[in-house]
């Protein structure tokens, strides 16, 4: 359950960043009725001649609003894990740095790894792939750095780490998100139960249940049992039961009562 202080603080972060990209698109000296003029340069390389030719401002407003908002959504999705994650777990915190020291008969391992998961896809479990990480031993050490989006430690001192990632990935960050991950626990030195790491999608485009997953590129190269919270999988793991649905909700809310406030300020320039 999320309680009514987190559920306002998400509610008010939410309606923050919201306002916050009106703001950025809604400055214009142009009419919504009005066409831009033809460009013959963009030092940000924006220029759609057609579109601009063709859609008044307003229209072309709120398209350049709901693109860069979908680019900006994976911010919001770590906040309110965070501030969700506060009521269950003792520290949480995002863009985590972990640094250690790992051999490099490690270091090599995981290459060898990433270059098997590149070439081929997973064709083993993620579970193995860190037993045989976290069981190498040797003295030839460098230092390591990485980042987690998500970090969460509980009341016993067990850790997870997170990437929250696109649920479309590409072939590179599936294999990106492996080394990340893999260099944690090698630097922690341990695996599950002490030490988890999982990529994470906020959501499933494909419905709710995980069966109803289809996308090839995470399917070949991800371990979707061991390696991946999906969705109400997700959120559920850092909440509780139910806390998928409940952020959804939110998100509803502050959308029915933002939404004409929106149109208002971005194609009627209210």
């Amino acid at each position: 359950m999320i309680t009514p202080q987190t559920r306002t603080q998400i509610k008010g972060y939410l309606e923050g960043f919201i306002q916050g990209m009106i703001d950025q698109y809604r400055e214009s000296p142009l009419k919504p009725n009005e066409l831009r003029p033809l460009r013959k340069y963009s030092k940000e390389g924006n220029i759609r001649p057609f579109h601009e030719a063709l859609l008044p401002e307003g229209i072309l407003r709120i398209n350049e609003f709901e693109r860069s908002l979908s680019t900006k959504l994976g911010d919001t999705f770590e906040e309110c894990a965070r501030l969700l994650g506060r009521n269950y777990f003792v520290r949480v915190e995002r863009n985590y740095k972990v640094t250690g020291e790992i051999s490099r008969a490690v270091i090599r391992s995981i290459e060898r790894f990433c270059n098997e998961i590149n070439t081929s896809g997973l064709g083993r479990s993620y579970l193995d792939l860190i037993q045989e990480v976290v069981s190498i031993n040797s003295d030839d050490l460098i230092s390591r750095t990485r980042r987690a989006d998500l970090y969460l430690m509980d009341k016993d001192g067990n850790e997870t780490y997170f990437e929250i990632k696109s649920p479309k990935p590409n072939k590179g960050q599936c294999v990106e998100v492996a080394d990340r991950l893999l260099h944690i626990h090698a630097m922690r030195e341990a695996g599950p139960p002490r030490v988890k790491t999982y990529y994470a999608m906020a959501y499933n485009p494909y419905g709710v249940d995980k069966e109803d997953y289809k996308y090839s590129f995470a399917l070949r190269y991800l371990d979707m049992t061991n390696q991946v919270l999906l969705g109400k999988e997700f959120w559920d793991f850092i909440g509780g039961t139910g806390s998928y649905e409940e952020i959804l909700s939110i998100y509803q809310e502050v959308g029915q009562e933002k939404g004409s406030d929106m149109l208002d300020q971005l194609a009627l320039n209210y």
